[in-house]
């Protein structure tokens, strides 16, 4: 399938170049990219790495989609269902949109059933690491009537797809109910290393977290973590909003994933300006 396989992004961020660079190893036959961006100043970086991979860009997504056998919609978590809902009005029936933003179940289920009108498939994905390492292989959990037939045709292709479940919602519930813990635990490490820095109490603080844990290097573990929250933590805040959407969806207390939300946010470095 390899051969005649298309694939489109509508978002072209670290996701969709990662995997497009994946899928074009494994010999898919054309890719190609719509971003929000494109055509504007800040986005000339994205349409300049989509040229150096080899990924053709598109003025619309609807043009970037035309022809795709996989559409995967790779955008910021507060414009999922927004995406799904626009992509309904031009996508045509066996096409599959491929759904990996970090939003809540109850997003991804508007999502769904808005993609449905359109007679096209929807399979939801909840990416379960950063994909910079694993690349195309990144553990992936999909949802959703289709997600066995469309796991067994993406990881030919490279992909890492797990299917969980028919029912939309679960994949993402999955996905963040374990990011209340990790997230929560960089918010954590990061306010703990910095309250323990101004009262310079550092070491005698990991020493006693050591003696407790003796398995974690707590110097190692907060350095590891304040530069993820550094370096993702505008997208963590999001997904930990979607966390709390969660959670207050199923009439639990959204306080705690609403405050990790805030913490990720706070610890975020500043982008530089386009060009910089």
């Amino acid at each position: 399938m390899a051969g005649s396989a298309r694939i489109a992004f509508i978002g072209y961020g670290e996701v969709g170049q990662t995997f497009s660079r994946g899928f074009l190893a494994h010999g898919v036959a054309g890719i190609h990219a719509y971003d929000l961006l494109f055509g504007s100043g800040p986005g000339s970086r994205l349409e300049e790495a989509a040229r150096r991979i080899g990924v053709t860009c598109a003025d619309t997504a609807e043009r970037a989609c035309t022809e795709a056998t996989f559409v995967f919609s790779a955008v910021t978590a507060d414009r999922t269902e927004a995406v799904a809902a626009e992509a309904a009005s031009w996508l045509k029936p066996g096409q599959i949109f491929v759904d990996v933003n970090s939003a809540a179940p109850t997003t991804k289920q508007r999502a769904a059933q808005a993609i449905a009108a359109s007679g096209a498939d929807y399979v939801e994905a909840a990416v379960m690491a950063p994909v910079l390492k694993p690349g195309l292989r990144v553990p992936i959990l999909a949802g959703g009537p289709k997600a066995v037939d469309a796991a067994e045709a993406l990881n030919r292709l490279g992909m890492n797809l797990t299917p969980v479940s028919e029912i939309f919602g679960r994949a993402s519930a999955m996905k963040l109910c374990r990011s209340i813990v990790i997230k929560g635990l960089e918010a954590l490490m990061v306010d703990c290393a910095a309250a323990c820095e101004a009262w310079d109490v550092k070491d005698p603080v990991f020493a006693s977290l050591h003696e407790t844990f003796p398995s974690i290097d707590f110097h190692a573990l907060a350095a590891d973590m304040r530069e993820r929250v550094a370096t993702h933590g505008i997208r963590r805040a999001a997904e930990m909003r979607e966390a709390a959407e969660m959670l207050a969806a199923a009439g639990l207390e959204p306080g705690l994933a609403s405050a990790i939300a805030d913490a990720q946010q706070r610890g975020a470095r500043a982008k530089p300006a386009a060009g910089a």
